[in-house]
Parts: structure tokens; C-alpha cells; sequence
């Protein structure tokens, strides 16, 4: 069922990362974030890219508490570094939004051997994450937000060749990383409860959005869809970001949850309840991959089991 996502944020100081703050859904959840009373830190990989969306947002909102730090999710000495950074910075984090991606690259190995897309979109989120998440406090408001796709519903987790080293698709490898967001979001939610934390761990989805992932797509075929079906299945990212924000700030948000626009194909409209495909819910594959991410990355989650 949609919902007015107005009534349902829950309004004082916390702080936030959003990963990939510098453009696009990352953006638009800053400075929707900003807007609404956070200490937002903006986690990108460029510093200058991020400082030109800092000035932007505080444009818009003169007394935004805005902060830069550098990330980039293709390697995981960054991921440390910016744990490190921020845990200098801060005793505690309110909101972690995972954002941040890329879409449709050449095949390329990242320095830790890594498959670019599974690197940016996947690994180095669930580092992140395992560094930072003993800073959450024990609440319900508390809010790790997994950014999946509508793609996840044609991917497949490949345990055996998890960074395509024998065969790669872009098409594929993209699918198969969104698919693992949706499952870590799953997964994560469900260790969670088991350690009976309040912490909540939940996904989203935008809908379709034209944005800087599209870049790698091919822009004649991006142009004839502009004139015939992407205005019937796109929306800004101004509306894309609404469920990001429903599933990182509303209270009635729960964990273990996926949200995303409630109109055709769910890629368009209000934000609401999305459906999750039935790969997702295999409870078998989400624990090897749980345990293979432990094992490529070094995370370590606490001894959630």
C-alpha cells in the first residue's frame, strides 16, 4: 500500500552516511536527509565531486551539518581507511545507507581480485558495514539501508565463480550483485534478531531512474527509449530516492523489508512495499554467500550467527 512518507519520518539529530552522496539517488538521499535534520556524512570516492554536492545541498539547506569522506567501495583498504576515519570522527551512527554502484562496466579486477561490480555494489558495502556496525545504538531507528534493484529478479548467485573469472556478463554480474544486496539486507536483519538487537536491516528499490549508472548502457538505445517506453517506466530520482528514505528513516520501516515504487511494474509511483523474488529467500544460498563475503573481505560481523 503507498504511504505519505512525510507522516511517517521520525524528526531529530542523527547521524547518516550515504555512500555514493556526490550524484543521483545518493544525492537526493543526502540532501533529503539534510533537509530533514541529520548530520549527513557524504562517503564518496572523488573529494571534489563531494564538496561540489556539499555546496549544493547547503544552497539548499544553509544549516546542513555536512560532512566528506573519502571512499572508494572497489577496494577494501579504503573501506578500512573511512571505518577508521569515521569511528575518529564519531561514537555512533544512526543511519547507514548503501548506495553507492555501478552498472554495467567492462570486465575489470579490482587490486583485491574482485569483479568491479560485485566490488562497488556488494563487498565493499558489506565491509563497511561490518566495521561500523557496533557503533549502532540498540534501537528501532537505528537503520541499515541495502540498495537493490528491480534486476535482482533476473539474477542468480554463482557460489562457484562469484567474480566471473570463467565466463562474464555485464547483464548478469549486475543482476547477481543487486540479488546479493537484497540477500544481505535479508540476511543481515535476520542475525540481527537472533543476537535480539532492535537494529533494523532493510533494502530498496527506486523504480526506474535515468542516472549516472546508465552511463555504460548504450546511448542509442537510451535515445530511442526516451521517445517510447522510459516515459511510462522512469521517474526522477527526486522520486526514486522516496523509498530509500521510507526503508532508512520511517519508523514504521521494518527490518527485513524491501521498498520500492507501488505503480507499473513497481518501476514508478509512491513508495511502498516491494516484492522480493524467490531467490532472494533462499535461506541456504544467503549463508554460503554470507560466509564467502566473510572470507573474500575479512568481515567480521561480532559473532552474529
Amino acid at each position: 500500500m503507498a504511504v505519505n512518507l512525510e507522516n511517517k519520518i521520525d524528526r531529530f539529530e542523527r547521524v547518516a552516511i550515504v555512500t555514493g552522496a556526490n550524484s543521483g539517488l545518493g544525492y537526493e538521499a543526502a540532501l533529503a536527509m539534510s533537509q530533514r535534520g541529520l548530520r549527513v556524512v557524504l562517503a564518496c570516492r572523488s573529494p571534489e565531486k563531494a564538496e561540489t554536492a556539499r555546496r549544493s545541498i547547503l544552497e539548499v539547506v544553509p544549516q546542513g551539518k555536512l560532512e566528506l569522506l573519502p571512499l572508494d567501495l572497489k577496494k577494501m583498504a579504503s573501506v578500512r581507511s573511512a571505518a577508521a576515519e569515521f569511528r575518529r570522527r564519531h561514537d555512533r551512527l544512526d543511519v547507514l545507507v548503501n548506495n553507492a554502484g555501478i552498472m554495467y562496466p567492462p570486465y575489470a579486477k579490482t587490486e583485491d581480485g574482485f569483479e568491479s561490480q560485485m566490488a562497488s555494489n556488494c563487498f565493499g558495502h558489506f565491509l563497511l558495514t561490518a566495521l561500523l556496525i557496533d557503533l549502532f545504538p540498540d534501537t528501532p531507528a537505528s537503520r541499515i539501508t541495502w540498495l537493490s534493484s528491480s534486476a535482482h529478479k533476473s539474477g542468480k548467485i554463482n557460489l562457484d565463480d562469484i567474480n566471473s573469472e570463467r565466463r562474464y556478463s555485464k547483464v548478469a554480474s549486475y543482476g547477481q550483485s543487486k540479488l546479493a544486496c537484497l540477500m544481505y539486507a535479508l540476511e543481515l536483519d535476520r542475525r540481527l534478531k537472533n543476537a535480539g538487537k532492535q537494529i533494523r536491516s532493510n533494502s530498496a528499490h527506486p523504480g526506474g531512474v535515468i542516472s549516472g549508472l546508465s552511463r555504460n548502457m548504450s546511448q542509442t538505445a537510451l535515445q530511442l527509449m526516451k521517445y517510447t517506453i522510459l516515459p511510462f517506466v522512469t521517474q526522477p530520482a527526486a522520486a526514486g530516492v522516496l523509498p530509500i528514505l521510507e526503508a532508512a528513516l520511517a519508523p514504521s520501516a521494518e527490518g527485513g523489508r524491501y521498498y520500492g515504487p507501488q505503480g507499473f511494474l513497481e518501476m514508478k509511483g509512491p513508495s511502498g512495499r516491494a516484492t522480493i523474488a524467490k531467490q532472494a529467500l533462499d535461506r541456504d544460498v544467503s549463508e554460503k554467500l554470507w560466509q564467502l563475503s566473510e572470507r573474500l573481505t575479512g568481515a567480521n560481523y561480532h559473532g552474529m550467527t
